[in-house]
């Protein structure tokens, strides 16, 4: 990383821009983390922060507060976030994903995240994919969500799972909790949209909506109870937060979920959201034969079920 660097601007210089006057005195780093520095305030020309098609002057002072390298680009391990590893096998790993814990990091800095504990314990997968900030994992879950996720052991691996991914072979199954009664199966079909009152946010929208994703999403009833419907959900697309979004959309949405749901319709709820990746099946990237993983339902879960049963809390029995 560069830090504390000041960087004089020649006559050469005149009317480049300021993004590419310091990509060609710093080819250590990138476009991409030289605009970040830029948005993100790391450097100055004069004392101002100015914007990148500043056009440079002779004499100009260009001071970076910071400014990342390629070479910092990748996730860092931390052995302090513990992975729980349902299934090893040379080419690939099945993981039960904890709540509350992020995927991967968005910035080299962040280790709190399943990606940082997995090139911890095994760290010959931080240089698989093509992103070194999300390496192995194949697929992503929700930050709220737990439950089986995939990663990948070797190069081949990773290719022939994420193809399987792209042509809509795997199959993923959710236990999923919602506010209200549902009592018939169905299938949602919608098209969602980022919201434009926020990126981490979803809406369902029209086909003709900016960058708006068919998601496709199918569940059944497993039991209801006095206010609440426990569901089993499968998904044939993988749009981010399509169920969240969609039982929302429908006006159940889950047990839990701030984000699309009401305060009101869950008032006493103690925590998460109640979405769990059950289940996932696809084919073993070296033999072609199918395979299929369980995670069993978390107790903080299974208990608050028992609580709405009017029962005592349990194990993990759903």
């Amino acid at each position: 990383m560069i830090a504390n660097c000041t960087l004089q601007a020649e006559d050469r210089d005149a009317g480049e821009r300021l993004d590419a006057f310091i990509l060609a005195r710093v080819p250590t780093s990138s476009r991409s983390l030289v605009l970040e520095a830029i948005e993100k305030k790391w450097l100055s020309v004069n004392g101002r922060r100015e914007k990148k098609g500043y056009k440079i002057n002779p004499g100009d002072k260009v001071v970076i507060d910071r400014l990342l390298e390629a070479s910092d680009w990748k996730a860092a391990p931390n052995a302090e976030i513990r992975i729980s590893v349902i299934h090893e096998d040379p080419s690939f790993l099945v993981i039960d994903k904890p709540p509350g814990v992020p995927v991967h990091p968005l910035e080299p800095f962040e280790t709190d995240t399943v990606v940082n504990g997995l090139v911890a314990a095994y760290p010959d997968v931080a240089g698989i994919g093509p992103d070194r900030l999300f390496p192995a994992i194949v697929h992503r879950l929700d930050t709220e969500t737990s439950g089986v996720m995939l990663a990948a052991r070797t190069k081949a691996a990773y290719d022939a799972l994420r193809r399987q991914f792209r042509d809509k072979r795997v199959s993923k199954k959710y236990v999923a909790l919602v506010c209200g009664r549902l009592s018939e199966n169905a299938s949602l079909e919608n098209w969602l949209t980022h919201s434009p009152s926020g990126p981490h946010r979803m809406l369902v929208a029209e086909q003709s909506a900016r960058k708006a994703m068919m998601a496709i999403t199918e569940y059944s009833v497993r039991e209801t109870l006095s206010s609440h419907t426990l569901l089993d959900v499968t998904i044939r697309t993988g749009v981010t937060h399509q169920i969240r979004c969609q039982l929302a959309h429908i006006e159940h949405p889950l047990a839990g979920d701030v984000l699309y749901g009401s305060k009101e319709a869950d008032a006493g709820y103690e925590g998460r959201l109640f979405l769990h990746a059950r289940e996932i099946s696809f084919a073993d990237p070296v033999t072609g034969t199918e395979r299929c993983f369980h995670s069993e339902l978390p107790g903080e879960l299974s208990n608050l079920l028992q609580r709405l049963r009017g029962g005592k809390t349990t194990g993990n029995a759903p």
